[in-house]
């Protein structure tokens, strides 16, 4: 089994920035892509990015364009949310999930396509 721990989630005022990082565990050699998704109190939960763990090939929401990046560093089974411009609508659990399938038909970001799930940290955005 995989095991997924984030870190790096906190509290900071609207425009500043946080890291959150993501360290995989376990059958991790068949990772092929690797996902962010945050949900808000009373809210669905949402796709952020998406890393492929092969190529590196990257795809993110359009909320979170050109603030967020997401990244990995494939000797240390980690994957990274550099995420800059904070506002207070990013505010959220954030999660990271994985997907060891050979293939999948679900779009980039639809939480159904990935298997193994963190447990979340939390980022808190204030105005």
């Amino acid at each position: 089994q995989a095991q997924l721990v984030e870190s790096g989630g906190g509290s900071v005022q609207a425009g500043g920035s946080l890291r959150l990082s993501c360290v995989a565990s376990g059958y991790t050699y068949n990772r092929r892509r690797m996902g962010w998704f945050r949900q808000a109190p009373g809210k669905k939960r949402e796709g952020v990015a998406r890393i492929y763990t092969g190529s590196g090939g990257t795809y993110y929401a359009d909320s979170v364009e050109g603030r967020f990046t997401i990244s990995q560093d494939n000797a240390k089974n980690t994957v990274y949310l550099q995420m800059n411009s904070l506002k207070p609508e990013d505010t959220g659990m954030y999660y990271c999930a994985a997907d060891t399938t050979p293939r999948s038909s679900y779009r980039p970001l639809n939480a159904a396509g990935y298997n193994y799930w963190g447990q979340g940290t939390q980022v808190t955005v204030s105005s």
